[in-house]
């Protein structure tokens, strides 16, 4: 049976189905595309920063921040910016990029979560409308069927459920490889604006000790 005949005999749910599984394949897309952007080695990030503020080259660090995609560049040059103020500031400036990011991070992960959700009740859904019209189609006919005419409408109508399935199920698993992406980048974030926290204050203490001396 050609496909289209497949989609057309599971009947008007196939629609939204359809729909479901194009709006996953889109999110998917999109989120793979956004992470692969994002990946770096947060640790030699890190470590360039801090030997640039050694040394005293403080713009040449906003400047690889700016610089550098991903959201541990991002919250970085949010301190970096604020290294003149107070611990609660700088902490403040960094919390708020940090809250941003993953906002980023996390975009359309909802969407995807709910596909992954309402696909299999909608083909359920699409099922019990099936089984409904082949059982009137019975009574509309007295009761007299055969077999191979209750079989075909029960087939038809399960087209839908299994549609269904293949759909949520997929997007699901995509669902929760994709939040595990985030809580890795997520966790690198909190290490590393824990690190560049301790680093700006450490620097401020060396500033203020060569003004005294």
């Amino acid at each position: 049976m050609p496909l289209y005949q497949f989609f057309a005999k599971g009947g008007f749910m196939m629609i939204p189905l359809i729909l479901c599984s194009i709006l996953a394949l889109i999110i998917l897309a999109e989120r793979l595309i956004a992470l692969r952007k994002i990946r770096l080695n947060s640790r030699t990030f890190v470590l360039q920063v801090k030997n640039l503020l050694l040394r005293n080259r403080l713009d040449e660090a906003v400047a690889l921040s700016k610089q550098t995609p991903g959201p541990i560049a991002a919250i970085t040059k949010a301190g970096l910016v604020k290294h003149q103020r107070s611990r609660e500031e700088i902490k403040d400036s960094i919390e708020s990029a940090a809250r941003t990011q993953v906002f980023h991070l996390e975009r359309n992960l909802g969407i995807l979560g709910t596909v992954a959700a309402i696909a299999p009740l909608i083909g359920f859904l699409g099922t019990v409308t099936g089984m409904i019209k082949a059982f009137m189609e019975i009574q509309a006919r007295g009761g007299n069927v055969d077999a191979s005419v209750l079989a075909g409408g029960i087939w038809e109508a399960l087209i839908t459920t299994a549609f269904g399935l293949s759909i949520g199920i997929p997007a699901l698993i995509f669902y929760n490889w994709l939040q595990a992406k985030v809580e890795f980048h997520v966790q690198e974030m909190r290490e590393s604006s824990s690190e560049l926290l301790d680093m700006l204050l450490e620097k401020e203490s060396q500033d203020d000790y060569r003004n005294l001396a």
